[in-house]
């Protein structure tokens, strides 16, 4: 595992030591990104020991199987990463990367798994985070496995999953009525109170939102080098990804670049297309109006939670990689995703959440306009397990719960109403 070089700001490129626990570069609080000696780096990562590393050591399974890109550190783990793709029935080049199989059911493991093992590394004792759900119940989770508190503000309103989660492994829970937004201020205010109160550092929480440290984007990298890797070391013609902090469409890019460097993989890169719902957009808008960056998305209203991010805090880097692969952003109805979700369940056999379904919307879309064909290869991510979300999916189709079944069957048999 290499030691890190440092960490560099997206913005303004200033460098910042990684000795420390960092948040945002001091100079223009703009997201930071680990950086590594990458003339070192190819002499010791090696694509052909990745396979060879996994299946002798059950510390490389997983996601962990790139550890030779991974900053050093004793891994966190609860064996995420290395999830199935799934090869489409209908389309010939359609692959669903099935990220609901990772720990805590979502894609969110990935990230939250990496900056738990890094603030383990660094010592960090408070750990907080404002979530649309997934993020709060992957910190909530790993935070257990490292021995730390987690401290998690979520919508009232977020799929009752990951209450439960937040609930079950032991976190400090805070339902909001409002936005992540409002969750984002409120950690925010409860850290700056701390400090003013000068509470010894080791009580004081560490924010650990998105793209507010610089860990879960290498957590969520490691999503672009598994795609390749499965895809034969070969780049697809295109990358479908549900975009709400858009941390992973921004983790696979900078793997992309990596992986360049390291001469794992060579050709074009993919398109990227960003995916989101037309009731909290602002990626597409902004996008559609040639926009550098996004404005806040007033009244945002989805049932695809993870989907309800009004204003990314990287909206300005997540439109650069999409403009920059020719790809696009693009919104859909919560009626179209609904409709997808049915779809892919009935024909696929995968039930979607809904943000994954605002790709598969997006992509048969693209289908139905010649934009693609069904023979282009195409990466398409299911961000997390269906199940999650039984009560608003079951909401958005209007369906209600039958009445309580009876304690007992007996084996064989019927139940005659009395």
């Amino acid at each position: 595992m290499p030691a890190i070089a440092s960490l560099e700001c997206s913005r303004c490129q200033h460098h910042v030591s990684a000795d420390t626990p960092q948040t945002l570069c001091p100079l223009c609080a703009g997201s930071l990104y680990v950086r590594y000696d990458m003339d070192k780096l190819k002499h010791t990562a090696k694509r052909e020991d990745i396979a060879a590393r996994a299946a002798a050591s059950p510390a490389s399974l997983g996601m962990w199987r790139y550890a030779s890109v991974l900053p050093d550190a004793t891994p966190v783990t609860l064996g995420e990463g290395w999830t199935p793709m799934l090869h489409s029935k209908r389309y010939p080049g359609l692959y669903i990367k099935e990220e609901g199989a990772n720990p805590t059911g979502t894609f969110k493991a990935r990230g939250l798994g990496l900056a738990v093992t890094m603030a383990k590394h660094y010592g960090l004792q408070h750990l907080a985070v404002p979530s649309a759900g997934n993020a709060a119940g992957a910190l909530a989770a790993y935070a257990a496995a490292a021995d730390i508190a987690a401290h998690i503000f979520m919508p009232q309103d977020v799929p009752f999953a990951n209450y439960l989660e937040g609930i079950i492994y032991g976190a400090d829970v805070t339902m909001v009525d409002g936005l992540i937004s409002d969750c984002a201020r409120m950690v925010g205010e409860n850290i700056k109170a701390q400090r003013d109160a000068n509470l010894p550092a080791s009580e004081v929480w560490f924010d650990i939102s998105t793209l507010k440290e610089p860990y879960r984007v290498e957590g969520k990298k490691t999503m672009g080098y598994e795609l390749v890797e499965q895809l034969g070391w070969q780049y697809p013609d295109a990358v479908f990804y549900p975009t709400g902090g858009g941390v992973g469409l921004i983790g696979m890019w900078k793997a992309f670049d990596e992986m360049e460097q390291l001469g794992w993989v060579s050709g074009k890169r993919p398109k990227m297309y960003a995916l989101q719902a037309s009731g909290c957009a602002p990626v597409a808008k902004a996008f559609e109006e040639g926009k550098p960056a996004s404005e806040f998305f007033q009244n945002a209203a989805t049932f695809a939670a993870g989907l309800r991010v009004p204003k990314p805090y990287g909206d300005a880097i997540i439109l650069d990689i999409v403009r920059q692969s020719g790809g696009k952003a693009l919104a859909f109805s919560d009626e179209e995703i609904l409709n997808s979700i049915l779809d892919y369940a009935k024909h696929e056999g995968i039930f979607l959440s809904p943000e994954g379904a605002a790709a598969t919307a997006a992509y048969d879309s693209l289908i139905a306009t010649g934009e693609l064909k069904p023979t282009d290869k195409v990466v398409l991510f299911n961000t997390g397990a269906g199940l999650k979300y039984t009560d608003m999916t079951a909401d958005a189709m209007h369906l209600k719960r039958p009445g309580a079944l009876p304690k007992s069957m007996p084996v064989g048999g019927i139940i005659t109403p009395q």
